[in-house]
């Protein structure tokens, strides 16, 4: 097989890799084994150089003129040696002790866009560089340097400390008015993925977690990122589906994470992952996968779009618009309607109610006064509570429900489920505004 790929000098990069014809997403461009290894932690700077220094000497001549010809950008502070490897080692896999300097793949440059992912293959002890999109002929080939992906002054500062350049890549070239969207963008990808990353969210607040997956994929997929984030994160909704016992969609979430065979026996097996059925709350088989469906009715059946309320760690520039420079005012509107089914009011007030689709929702009032506040005369089995803006809140107890915290914005009445006037004038409908009879799915 022809080689897919040249080494040659790019300008103001010194020597990159360049793709020698046209490359589809997803081919495998090189698969190396490193010339020597590098233990990444623990020892000094003396020891470690005088392990690597020990390595170079057990090389032959060719390999170690090989190695010296790559790029130094610590020769102001480090031994040439050291210095090569501080600029040249990758990872050999994710939060791996160890890395590799490859006479090939060291060379690759970064972009904060890259269009290849290099990932360490265990079972060939070899690192592969594949394709995540297509790369025509004579495109450079770039992989990313960085552990995460922060805004662009994180990113600028973190290369020029690790690897001193300064990147100028497409991302971070874009326009001041682009480039504040793409680090909104970036700095929401990362909130999202720390609340995933959240483990009592999958048990306290399944569907929010859930929604939040959906939410980092649309937003990496409008960033045009398709590098390993994207199966990590379907693997994270594959995870909060087989942990509740849903069969159907942790097959589809694993087989859209698949990107070792250790996923694709999950996606045709998901029960054999260790989380199956840590509940049962969402239990399906995998012969509830529907069929038929166009789609969009597809997809809202796969992330479980029944759920209309927004999370409380959802409220974000979807739902606001500044006001004053400094505050936020609702450019959504929504309402929440249940009727009243239990009173309780041992330490504060704590009402559960039933929504039209008769599921039990808690609302836990964390008002200054408890719930006092109210008339409790209204507190009455079959009157409607209304809630503007509520939002979903996954409790310690492992329930799911509403924390009403705001005073104003509830209403009880005893009249049928419907808007209160009073709450009209408040937040009349209009374009955005919707309302929440249903608290989540089944």
């Amino acid at each position: 097989m022809a080689c897919l790929y040249t080494i040659q000098e790019i300008a103001g990069k010194g020597r990159g890799v360049l793709a020698a014809t046209s490359i589809t997403k997803g081919t495998r461009i090189i698969s190396e084994p490193p010339l020597f290894r590098v233990f990444r932690g623990g020892s000094s700077k003396e020891q470690l150089h005088e392990a690597i220094l020990k390595t170079i000497a057990d090389l032959n001549g060719e390999q170690r003129q090989q190695f010296l010809a790559l790029h130094n950008a610590f020769d102001d502070e480090s031994g040439p040696e050291l210095g090569r490897v501080r600029t040249n080692a990758l990872p050999l896999g994710s939060d791996a002790i160890e890395g590799g300097i490859f006479l090939d793949s060291s060379r690759i440059n970064h972009s904060c866009i890259q269009n290849a992912q290099n990932t360490w293959n265990e079972d060939l002890q070899k690192l592969t560089i594949h394709a995540l999109r297509d790369i025509s002929e004579g495109e450079e080939i770039t992989i990313f340097y960085l552990t995460d992906r922060p805004n662009r002054q994180a990113r600028s500062e973190a290369l020029l400390s690790s690897f001193r350049f300064t990147c100028s890549c497409s991302l971070c070239s874009l326009p001041t008015n682009e480039r504040h969207k793409s680090d909104t963008n970036l700095d929401e990808i990362k909130r999202l993925d720390e609340l995933i990353g959240d483990g009592m969210t999958i048990f306290s607040a399944p569907l929010q977690a859930l929604h939040n997956v959906r939410k980092l994929l649309a937003l990496l997929d409008n960033e045009g990122f398709a590098d390993a984030s994207v199966p990590r994160a379907y693997y994270d909704a594959f995870q909060i589906a087989i942990t509740h016992g849903d069969m159907a969609r942790a097959s589809i979430f694993a087989e859209r994470a698949a990107s070792n065979r250790i996923m694709e026996r999950y996606a045709k097996d998901p029960s054999e992952h260790s989380a199956y059925g840590y509940t049962g709350k969402w239990r399906t088989e995998m012969v509830d996968i529907p069929s038929g469906l166009d789609k969009d009715a597809y997809e809202g059946w796969l992330w479980k779009e029944e759920q209309n309320l927004p999370g409380d760690n959802d409220i974000n520039m979807e739902y606001l618009g500044i006001i004053d420079g400094f505050h936020y005012s609702p450019i959504k509107h929504w309402c929440f309607l249940g009727e009243i089914i239990e009173v309780e009011t041992i330490f504060r007030l704590r009402l559960i109610v039933k929504d039209k689709a008769n599921h039990r929702v808690p609302i836990a009032f964390h008002t200054d006064e408890g719930g006092q506040e109210l008339d409790q005369a209204l507190l009455q089995h079959g009157y409607t509570v209304a809630i503007l803006y509520a939002e979903h809140h996954g409790f310690l107890d492992m329930t799911e429900g509403i924390r009403h915290e705001v005073p104003s914005n509830i209403k009880i009445f005893p009249l049928p489920s419907r808007m209160p006037r009073e709450m009209k004038t408040i937040a009349p409908p209009r374009p955005g505004f919707w309302w929440a009879d249903s608290f989540s799915a089944p």
